[in-house]
């Protein structure tokens, strides 16, 4: 079993924040923190398909990265941890766009509820990507408009986050840029 699934994450239960085993909080469906980032270049946007070895959603496109934070672990620090573990991403640094919070089953009895800190950054020019193979098969650069388009036209290709984030939450997440693709 992938070693990460017993990782401790922050979830709520009985009202109460405490740290869980990650699989068991998306077994039990239970609300947890999360941890979303979304890399730009100008109007363009950095993707990810998820490798085809993850617990859930394989294969899907997602955001540039997305994950939860460890127990006590700052969302902020847990970003930068991702984009370099993910995608071999270093000297980020995202700066938090908004929270966003969502239910959503992601197959096999699976359950995202998720309560995310969404983090926003403007890639450099000499953007070095390095896509951990465990984590990620494809990376991809997409004008935002297309990728909204797409995700409309073909949403099973797409993670339910993504879906959630550019249906119900692009004005929060990217702001001016958003409203001006209108």
């Amino acid at each position: 079993m992938d070693g990460s699934l017993e990782e401790m994450i922050p979830a709520w239960v009985g009202g109460r924040l405490q740290p869980l085993g990650k699989l068991e909080v998306h077994q039990r469906g239970l609300r947890h923190k999360a941890v979303s980032v979304f890399v730009l270049d100008g109007p363009r946007v950095l993707i990810q398909q998820r490798a085809a070895g993850k617990y859930h959603t394989p294969g899907l496109w997602a955001n540039t990265c997305c994950t939860h934070p460890r127990w006590e672990e700052d969302p902020a620090t847990c970003a930068v941890r991702r984009l370099r573990e993910e995608l071999g991403i270093a000297g980020l640094y995202p700066a938090f766009a908004g929270r966003v919070e969502y239910r959503a089953d992601v197959g096999s009895g699976l359950i995202e509820h998720e309560l995310v800190d969404i983090f926003v950054a403007e890639a450099p020019s000499d953007l070095r990507i390095q896509p951990n193979p465990s984590e990620v098969q494809a990376v991809r650069w997409v004008d935002l408009y297309d990728l909204s388009a797409e995700v409309l036209r073909t949403p099973d290709q797409f993670t339910p986050w993504l879906r959630i984030y550019l249906t119900e939450h692009m004005d929060r997440i990217f702001g001016a840029m958003s409203a001006s693709l209108r």
